[in-house]
């Protein structure tokens, strides 16, 4: 059983692709689209509070057929955050939760979760720190209530949850931590409150299957030209899973995207004998 999860960073410039980045976002939408995954969880849709368009709604429907569609938009900011769910089985239940975030987090359509007989499958997307560590204070009490959350769902079956958690785990995690130690998404903080995260009882997929494995990235700054030519990335895209599923982890992935650099989609395989 295959689950993908990517940042998109706008549906409608993929669908759109007028541009040559919208082009290779395109392609990467394309790219998922073949891989036929089980479970598609996308974040920063950047839809309007009307939804998808009529030509957004029927390329989906053309790459993805017969997937179930779920919308999370943002109400508190027009065409900001947001996330959506493509599965190929229906869940029994779709949770659009809001989990006690500080100013309008809850609002701005950041998580979605669908339940299945077996497992819960969700994705978030994180609120980031922001310029200056402005929102810092917000993201650690973000933190505390999602980890709260994710911890009410392991209590009742396990636990698949992916997405942009916004934070590099560890030194390992990205090219140049020295010079980003205060930066928004490597603060002690962030990182802090990420360990307390799987300390809950949860697995950081890919560093479970590749412990010592460095230079593998998830997202690489737009702002530097040659943030892919020289990889210098940050690992800020997981899937984290409920520890008692540890012996169902099969493989993790990163898609290649070539040279459009943001972020990169992330693939998680399961054992045979595992069932939603």
């Amino acid at each position: 059983m295959k689950f993908i999860s990517w940042n998109i960073d706008s549906v409608n410039a993929a669908v759109e692709h007028k541009s040559a980045r919208g082009e290779m976002t395109w392609q990467v939408l394309q790219d998922i689209a073949a891989e036929q995954p089980d479970v598609l969880a996308i974040q920063e849709t950047k839809l309007k509070p009307t939804g998808l368009t009529k030509k957004q709604a029927a390329a989906l429907d053309e790459l993805f057929p017969g997937y179930h569609r779920y919308l999370r938009i943002s109400t508190g900011r027009s065409g900001y955050s947001g996330t959506m769910m493509l599965s190929k089985t229906e869940p029994i239940a779709v949770e659009m939760p809001e989990i006690g975030a500080p100013g309008d987090m809850d609002i701005e359509g950041r998580i979605i979760t669908l339940e299945f007989p077996n497992v819960y499958v969700s994705t978030v997307y994180t609120p980031n720190s922001g310029s200056e560590l402005a929102r810092l204070d917000e993201r650690q009490a973000w933190d505390d209530a999602y980890r709260a959350y994710v911890s009410g769902l392991d209590a009742k079956k396990p636990v698949i949850f992916s997405g942009d958690f916004n934070v590099a785990h560890q030194e390992i995690d990205l090219k140049n931590p020295k010079t980003n130690h205060k930066s928004a998404g490597f603060t002690d903080e962030e990182r802090t409150k990420f360990s307390a995260l799987l300390d809950a009882g949860f697995t950081d997929v890919f560093r479970h299957l590749n412990p010592d494995l460095a230079g593998v990235y998830t997202w690489w700054a737009q702002i530097s030209k040659t943030s892919k030519i020289n990889n210098s990335g940050w690992r800020i895209d997981y899937y984290l899973t409920s520890t008692r599923l540890n012996d169902q982890l099969a493989n993790f992935s990163v898609i290649d995207t070539g040279a459009r650099q943001d972020h990169a989609p992330i693939k998680l395989e399961m054992t045979d004998d595992f069932e939603l």
